[in-house]
């Protein structure tokens, strides 16, 4: 697999599911535009990316709740590398709590980073995939989709409707040799497990449930992410790919 001569955006890139994504692209001969805002963890990609080779990582620190200040960086960017050929939407947000102590305004505050900033993202790219008649985009939803999560509900809606944009893109940018899935992971010991209070009990949980009785790691995100982006899977678009160990099953 190569991805020489092409140019990725995506966004979250530093986090626990994006730092080995990012690495795995760059081996692959992509130009990686990495979007974070974590310094810790940028600046640990930043470390790695100097042995990325034969592609590049270029770290862009950006905040992806400014929705117009997006628009202009992206645009800016976009001009300096001649377009995206992929779109990787991968940052979210993730607050937890009970629904009603949810505000109106933590609940946009959500859907703002982990939708509206995907929506700008496949807005600045699509000219030029349209113009190439081929583009790749890839949206990271979640299992929580699924089956719902108790006190999670502003991320479980936002990851439903990456599954709705995924489906309705795939229909209308498919004539322009453009593919677009999604990929709802499962439970992955990141950061983002840090808001369950036990540890543990909550791994006994998840193997529990699912199928294959390991963790998952972030490289099986990066085998599907590359598997998605590829010409391997040009006949493949609109679908949502679990990453689940055999959890969720439709």
């Amino acid at each position: 697999m190569t991805l020489k001569g092409k140019t990725v955006l995506y966004t979250g890139a530093a986090g626990g599911l994006g730092h080995d994504t990012s690495m795995a692209m760059a081996a692959a001969g992509a130009r990686v535009i990495a979007i974070d805002s974590d310094p810790v963890k940028a600046e640990r990609l930043a470390n790695s990316a100097k042995h990325a080779g034969p592609g590049s990582i270029v770290l862009e620190a950006i905040d992806l709740s400014d929705l117009k200040g997006l628009a202009r960086r992206l645009a800016e960017i976009a001009k300096r590398e001649g377009g995206f050929d992929i779109v990787i939407n991968n940052a979210a947000i993730y607050p937890s709590k009970p629904f009603e102590q949810y505000t109106i305004e933590e609940h946009q505050a959500v859907q703002r980073v982990n939708v509206d900033a995907g929506i700008v993202c496949v807005q600045t790219a699509l000219p030029d995939m349209k113009h190439k008649g081929w583009g790749r985009i890839v949206n990271i939803s979640s299992v929580t989709f699924y089956g719902g999560w108790a006190l999670l509900s502003p991320y479980v809606a936002s990851k439903a409707a990456l599954v709705g944009l995924t489906r309705a893109w795939a229909r209308e940018f498919g004539p322009h040799g453009i593919t677009v899935n999604a990929i709802a992971p499962g439970a992955f010991p990141t950061d983002a497990e840090k808001i369950h209070p036990d540890p543990e009990g909550y791994t006994r949980f998840v193997l529990d449930h699912q199928a294959l009785k390991r963790r998952g790691s972030a490289a099986d995100i990066a085998n599907a992410i590359l598997f998605l982006i590829s010409d391997q899977s040009s006949f493949i678009t609109g679908q949502t790919l679990n990453v689940d160990g055999g959890w969720v099953m439709h």
